[in-house]
């Protein structure tokens, strides 16, 4: 019986730790969500952002798995290239506008912003992403592949080209029956929260 306590408090004590260690990086996370509620959602129903989406996931919707992967490579091809001819069309589109102009407005406390179609592949941003498809990522996922009202929040991590401290948020975009549509990722600042 003195065998069975002894093993018994240190299985308790394994479980609790990893409990422990999330329920402190859902403090971490809290701020973050709750910028999100209160200062990005509000305008999730834009029609600049819901009608881009809908245009795109009615041009895209016959697009293979091959098709996304040669849209995906391309754009990364011009990441690294010099012609940018796909990248500048999102860029310059009046979504990524609106999307460069909620960036602005918020002070320094989001750091990007993009918006993604049904597939994942992005339809506006506030900078240039490094790949076009979001749809292999947790991001999207956990987002729109989470349905209607959801949330997700991403780890802390420094961001290396900023020195700052950010997480990702990404929040599904439904059209005005409540249906997904879409997501949208916010990087946040959380040195600027």
């Amino acid at each position: 019986m003195k065998k069975i306590v002894p093993a018994f408090l240190l299985a308790c004590t394994a479980f609790a730790m990893p409990m422990g260690v999330s329920m402190a990086q859902d403090a971490k996370l809290a701020p973050i969500s709750d910028y999100v509620t209160s200062d990005v959602k509000p305008w999730l129903n834009d029609p600049a952002i819901i009608e881009a989406i809908k245009a795109q996931n009615a041009a895209n919707a016959n697009l293979s798995a091959a098709d996304v992967d040669a849209l995906d490579k391309k754009w990364r091809a011009e990441v690294d290239g010099s012609d940018h001819s796909m990248i500048d069309d999102v860029l310059n589109s009046a979504l990524s506008k609106f999307l460069q102009g909620k960036k602005e407005a918020s002070g320094g406390k989001i750091t990007e912003i993009f918006v993604m179609d049904a597939k994942g592949l992005n339809v506006g941003q506030s900078d240039t992403t490094s790949d076009y498809w979001q749809g292999d990522e947790a991001k999207f996922q956990k987002s729109f592949g989470a349905g209607k009202d959801a949330v997700f929040v991403d780890e802390i991590e420094k961001d290396e080209s900023t020195q700052t401290l950010q997480s990702q948020a990404s929040v599904t975009i439904s059209d005005d029956a409540g249906t997904p549509i879409g997501a949208i990722t916010v990087g946040v600042n959380v040195d600027a929260l």
